[in-house]
């Protein structure tokens, strides 16, 4: 799943800086953020280590020249971020938990004082997650618990050594990697209380924007292997964004839903998995999503949407503005509209 979408937020951290409801959350999350920063040591320190193997050190100074093109061609900022590397020893960073209701693909939200409502509920221990989502599902919700391989602390803990580098994600193919860094990043332009599709949009928008513009300049090996992983992402995209739009249409129409309409949603799942299986098998051994396909719901469909809906919109607005500094600019303006307003004009770009 880990390149079919950025799952970049705040995740764990955001009862750190905002409170959180009950006294065992706020300590899995603290607690497990100071432990990933007392895992981080600088990259130097990395590289000058005898321990440290060769193709990691490789990874490190190529992350160090991307963050560089980040912020010397993409504007974006220029700080204590990915100047440090942690080992975690494990293939997530956190866990995301998202729920939505069985006739809906509006994922539930938690809110928190500062950080405002977000779709999902982040743990630094996946069971922790397994058994967060296992009591929301008794509550008749469906859920999905998402690995996430690296979050933003949007700049606010730059003064404590910013977000490190992570062995989650270190190993990643170099346009991957690219996208990556230049997604989370993005998220300490603007961030918008409350608004996760404005804020994970946006710095979609951006990684594939300055994916394109760090490929030009890259091996053709990197080009050749980023476009042919670029070309899986977008028919496994196309066929989730279909199952989302069927889905939708169904539940408009189901008011209030019965017997048949959930056999109606069913054939729809099936049909979906039945279409990926055909897709899956031109991918040769490569695993694709093949774990996310299998677990598809409304909690899968509804995070989707929230990273793929307006991203379209703001490339456009990219375009339209004709820099960087221009185009942050006008992100920074929209941000400060009521989310009605900024989401009616971001839409409006996309045309009829």
């Amino acid at each position: 799943m880990r390149r079919a979408l950025r799952w970049a937020a705040l995740c764990g951290l955001l009862p750190l800086l905002s409170g959180c409801a009950t006294m065992g959350y706020y300590w899995q999350s603290v607690s497990g953020h100071l432990s990933l920063m007392q895992a981080a040591r600088p990259i130097e320190q990395w590289l000058q280590d005898t321990r440290t193997a060769e193709p990691l050190k490789d990874k490190l100074r190529l992350a160090g020249r991307i963050r560089a093109f980040a912020a010397h061609q993409l504007h974006l900022p220029d700080n204590a971020s990915y100047l440090s590397y942690a080992d975690l020893g494990r293939p997530a960073v956190v866990w995301n938990v998202v729920a939505a209701p069985e006739w809906s693909l509006k994922p539930e939200h938690w809110c928190f004082p500062v950080a405002g409502c977000v779709s999902y509920k982040g743990y630094f221990d996946e069971a922790a997650a397994q058994r967060e989502a296992q009591r929301i599902a008794a509550l008749g919700l469906e859920t999905t618990v998402q690995p996430v391989p690296a979050y933003s602390t949007l700049g606010w803990l730059n003064w404590a050594g910013g977000d490190p580098l992570l062995s989650t994600f270190i190993g990643y193919p170099e346009g991957e990697l690219a996208r990556l860094i230049f997604h989370e990043l993005a998220h300490q332009v603007v961030y918008v209380a409350g608004d996760t599709a404005f804020n994970e949009s946006f710095a979609t928008a951006v990684e594939r924007l300055g994916a394109q513009l760090w490929l030009e300049q890259a091996s053709a090996s990197a080009r050749e292997q980023y476009a042919a992983l670029d070309v899986r992402r977008r028919q496994w995209r196309e066929l989730a964004l279909q199952l989302r739009r069927d889905l939708m249409a169904l539940y408009a129409a189901a008011e209030p839903p019965g017997p048949q309409q959930r056999q109606a949603k069913q054939e729809l799942m099936h049909h979906f998995a039945l279409q990926y299986a055909r897709l899956r098998s031109s991918w040769g051994n490569w695993p694709g999503y093949d774990r996310w396909v299998a677990r598809v719901n409304n909690a899968s469909l509804a995070v989707l949407a929230e990273y793929e809906d307006l991203a379209p919109a703001f490339e456009r607005l990219y375009w339209q503005q004709g820099s960087w500094p221009a185009f942050y600019d006008e992100v920074r303006r929209l941000a400060q509209l009521p989310r009605p307003q900024h989401h009616q004009q971001l839409r409006q770009l996309l045309g009829p």
